[in-house]
């Protein structure tokens, strides 16, 4: 602290351009590797021919019995 009771402001300003600069890396490092990591725009599996979709399996037929209020 300087004499008149105030924290150095230097000293604040050295940690806050650190950690600014820490984050800045980061971001340079991360913003690569997600790019490279989305999928390429993929075409939806094809509509089953006897309808398909919703079934009533035991697991669901469970999970109705726990859901009973």
């Amino acid at each position: 602290m300087s004499q008149s009771g105030q924290p150095e402001i230097k000293r604040r300003r050295l940690f806050a351009g650190v950690g600014t600069a820490g984050a800045l890396a980061a971001a340079a490092v991360a913003v690569p590797l997600a790019r490279q990591a989305e999928p390429a725009a993929a075409e939806p599996p094809p509509a089953p021919e006897k309808g398909g979709g919703y079934q009533l399996s035991a697991h669901v037929q469970r999970y109705y019995q726990t859901a009973k209020v």
